[in-house]
């Protein structure tokens, strides 16, 4: 194992005992910046607050531009992606990838580009698979890949998507990483390894042309559940992945994922604009009833129409619906949705 001088975490459900419990048995002389994603979306963030009450090194969420020092924790900021540029860490609302910002993946693969053998990359328990690109970039560049054993995780799918994808260097429980991630930053001589000067250079044959980090690509007949832009399809390894124009990424599972949550979106809007239909309609038969008698069937019927064809596609929202999981790992499983 090479020593390494960066450390990036990502974690979704669940990931809040987790970190606490790594973070709580990293030493004070733990020599390597740690930068963590997890999800949180939009919401507030305590968790800084919880790692420094938990462990010994100093968290936060960084400043826009901030240099990276080493043996402190970063962590992204709600609503925004953080990578890594230079040494410093940048925080970006660009599109939202996998459903998700801040992201994992744009994380390691900033980290991938900027460090190369220098990085490490962590899979921790969550749900669905954002994180086994960016990880997967972290090991093509020459990093090292650690995930959480699934069978440790609270939420197995995110780390074993990881693991069934990336060919991780390590699978470990999580009792095992903080003891993993000393020896691999410190090294066997128990020698501190020293922050690079300058970012690690990619290596000949990983570059591909990109506009803001971004590989630009032809998009398909396929539309982004997020803003509508085509989506353009391509593979990486054994993930299916889809771009829009705009920059929303998904991997194949999170789309469905996506895509499932519009359509109920859009079909419930639809139900609600039928109900005000016969409501509207209703009332036009009143109103006729007093001024025009003969007009009043047919907007009874009218209203009637609605309301029965509203009934129709609320129960057909309300059945249960596919949700096959992504190729090569668990079999297909039954999405209940709630009325």
């Amino acid at each position: 194992m090479t020593h390494s001088t960066i450390i990036a975490i990502g974690t979704s459900a669940g990931g809040v005992d987790a970190l606490r419990g790594l973070v709580a048995a990293l030493p004070q002389a733990f020599s390597a910046p740690i930068l963590i994603v997890l999800h949180i979306g939009a919401h507030r963030s305590e968790l800084p607050g919880i790692l420094n009450a938990a462990g010994r090194l100093p968290a936060k969420h960084p400043d826009n531009s901030e240099t990276i020092a080493a043996g402190h924790i970063y962590v992204a900021l709600p609503d925004h992606h953080m990578v890594v540029s230079d040494g410093k860490l940048r925080l970006l609302r660009t599109p939202k990838e996998n459903w998700a910002r801040p992201a994992i993946d744009p994380l390691f693969r900033s980290v991938a580009e900027d460090y190369g053998p220098n990085a490490i990359g962590v899979i921790l328990t969550g749900l669905l698979n954002d994180g086994s690109l960016g990880l997967g970039e972290i090991k093509r560049r020459g990093g090292i890949a650690i995930v959480q054993d699934p069978d440790d995780a609270a939420y197995p799918e995110m780390p074993g998507s990881a693991a069934a994808h990336v060919a991780p260097d390590r699978l470990v429980p999580l009792s095992e990483m903080p003891g993993l991630l000393v020896e691999l930053v410190n090294g066997k001589d128990g020698k501190d390894a020293p922050m690079p000067n300058k970012p690690s250079q990619p290596g000949p044959g990983l570059t591909s042309p990109t506009i803001d980090r971004e590989k630009f690509d032809r998009p398909t007949a396929l539309t982004c559940p997020e803003c509508g832009g085509a989506l353009h399809r391509s593979e990486d390894g054994t993930i299916i992945k889809f771009d829009c124009h705009i920059g929303h990424s998904y991997t194949g599972e999170v789309l469905a994922s996506a895509q499932f949550d519009e359509m109920e979106r859009v079909m419930r809007a639809a139900v609600r604009f039928l109900n005000e239909r016969a409501e509207f309609c209703l009332e036009m038969a009143e109103q006729a009833r007093l001024h025009e008698p003969g007009a009043a069937p047919q907007w009874e019927a009218a209203s009637k129409q609605a309301l029965d064809r509203a009934y129709k596609l609320r129960a057909l929202v309300e059945q249960d619906w596919l949700m096959p999981e992504a190729f090569g790992a668990m079999s297909g499983r039954m999405r209940k949705v709630s009325g």
